[in-house]
């Protein structure tokens, strides 16, 4: 498979948080993410981002999500899709951005 072709398998989608929660009995600190993809439906994510953003900073933001690698359970809650970032020189997670509005569920080439 060339690098292309494994970029094309991934499926990165854009949703919005509709709300964000401490998730309780994680082992590492993280949120409870409900996030809205359009045509793809409500989907539930766990996220390691609770050095940088607070609950209600993340809602309604855009954020960039990856659709196909499997449900994990993460104390109790089933994370269905995986929200992207990158570490910072501090190795907190900061969130991929999406500069504008754009259709929710919409595909990144």
């Amino acid at each position: 498979m060339t690098g292309l072709e494994a970029f094309g398998a991934l499926d990165l989608r854009v949703g919005r948080i509709l709300s964000a929660e401490p998730l309780a009995g994680a082992r590492k600190p993280a949120y409870k993410l409900s996030l809205d993809l359009g045509p793809l439906g409500i989907r539930g994510s766990s996220a390691q981002i609770t050095d940088l953003y607070t609950p209600a900073e993340l809602v309604g933001r855009l954020v960039v999500c990856a659709m196909n690698l499997g449900v994990r359970r993460i104390a109790g809650f089933e994370s269905e899709v995986l929200v992207l970032g990158l570490p910072d020189e501090a190795g907190r997670v900061v969130l991929l951005a999406v500069e504008r509005e754009v259709p929710l569920g919409g595909r990144v080439y």
